[in-house]
């Protein structure tokens, strides 16, 4: 099997067989990110993903589960991510989920009928990253989509049944805009219902066109407090089923369960940390990169 260049994965996907499909991210200009900029977005050649396939299959005795790599792979033509599924149903008779990374307006630049041949095909489930719901945050980081496109893609992954996890990063909008950054986040959310959530601390990383923002006092790091605030509303206001994954390595607390039969128990976990932790003492939040 063959890499270019780093590698990620949504740490859920710790035991999943991992198929480069594309290379890098086809926005890429997020000013919080950095994951692919050592690499420019391209369609892998479909010959040479076939043939990791087959190495992956000669290498795994049992496979129960996929995961495409690189950034948004659901940014690839519909035939060509069909061709991959069958080769995968193929080869992996015994896998019970092919997952990918996609961009909430990759989905919106699928027809309903596209997505609904993807899910029939095998896909069961796509993270995509909500940074923020709150319009000028998404502004600020150059998400390039707006809080009504946000709610249209997940709209149409609903009807064709793909399941969604939506990452988010509590302090995105900074000290000054932490409160409207989380009200508008748990807003949103709300309207969405995604099946799965991933909520992250921010991490500064290095190179980033935050990171000079940081550095030229443009943007003002929230304080731990302020995170574990922004965590307290969410689990004060969210008011769907979810699957909650609060434990990403840079969270205060790590919190992982079902959402609502776990919201009281994380509810308090987070109020006594607010109580309790020296962490929220701390004039800056410290976390690490990715």
């Amino acid at each position: 099997m063959h890499y270019e260049g780093k590698i990620y994965r949504p740490w859920t996907e710790a035991n999943s067989v991992l198929i480069q499909t594309t290379l890098g991210c086809s926005m890429n200009h997020c000013t919080f990110c950095n994951m692919f900029s050592d690499k420019r977005f391209r369609i892998r050649d479909i010959d040479d993903i076939f043939q990791d396939i087959e190495s992956a299959r000669r290498f795994y005795p049992h496979v129960e589960s996929i995961f495409l790599i690189d950034g948004n792979v659901m940014a690839a033509r519909t035939d060509f991510l069909l061709k991959i599924f069958e080769k995968i149903k193929a080869t992996f008779p015994e896998c019970q989920k092919i997952s990918l990374y996609s961009g909430l307006n990759d989905l919106r630049r699928k027809s309903p009928s596209e997505l609904k041949e993807l899910k029939h095909a095998g896909l069961s489930m796509a993270y995509a990253g909500l940074e923020s719901g709150d319009r000028i945050v998404l502004e600020r980081i150059k998400k390039r989509m707006t809080p009504e496109q946000a709610l249209e893609g997940m709209a149409l992954a609903k009807e064709a049944g793909i399941e969604m996890l939506l990452s988010f990063i509590f302090g995105l909008g900074g000290r000054e805009r932490s409160k409207e950054h989380i009200v508008e986040t748990t807003k949103l959310l709300n309207l969405m219902q995604p099946e799965q959530i991933a909520p992250m601390a921010l991490a500064i990383q290095p190179g980033t066109e935050l990171e000079k923002e940081v550095n030229r006092g443009e943007f003002i790091l929230p304080t731990p407090l302020q995170i574990l605030e922004e965590e307290r509303y969410l689990l004060e206001n969210l008011d769907f089923e979810t699957m909650y994954w609060g434990d990403h390595g840079n969270n205060i607390v790590s919190l992982k369960g079902m959402l609502p039969t776990y919201q009281k128990q994380f509810l308090g976990q987070v109020n006594n940390a607010i109580a309790t932790n020296p962490i929220t003492q701390e004039n800056v939040i410290q976390t690490f990169s990715w």
